[in-house]
């Protein structure tokens, strides 16, 4: 498993409370219509509405994460774990928004589940070197003492 799991998973929650807490936020402004206003001003009434702004500086601090991982780990490893997220938002939409979670939707969520833990045990090739790297280092400690 990877060492920077922890940080693919932290980028993963903080996708899912951004989505969440935008969903929130726009639910508090009603219908979003810019037919007849000025859209410049509507656009920032929208973005500094307190769990819209939350929201995206959510997003901020999960693509910091993000990019943090993508400078360890392979983008083909990395990035199908972000399909995670779909998993987090539906199970809270579920409970908060009282979204529909019917049989089809359930049975995707189990599909992104099981292919994510294909994807994690395959591991990537840099979790592979880093781990022949100790194995290296384990055995020239242990030949020259």
């Amino acid at each position: 498993m990877s060492t920077y799991l922890p940080f693919i998973l932290f980028t993963v929650l903080t996708n899912a409370a951004a989505q969440i807490m935008l969903k929130y936020g726009m639910t508090q402004i009603g219908d979003f219509s810019t037919l007849h206003s000025n859209l410049i001003i509507k656009l920032l009434q929208v973005v500094f509405t307190p769990f819209v702004f939350l929201g995206l500086c959510t997003f901020v601090i999960s693509m910091a994460s993000h990019l943090y991982v993508l400078s360890k780990v392979e983008l083909s490893y990395a990035y199908p774990f972000l399909s995670l997220a779909y998993v987090v938002v539906a199970v809270y939409a579920f409970f908060i928004f009282h979204e529909d979670l019917n049989a089809m939707r359930v049975f995707g969520i189990a599909l992104i589940c099981v292919g994510t833990v294909f994807i994690a045990q395959g591991g990537s090739n840099q979790d592979r070197a880093d781990t022949d790297a100790k194995v290296q280092q384990v055995a020239l400690k242990e030949t020259s003492k």
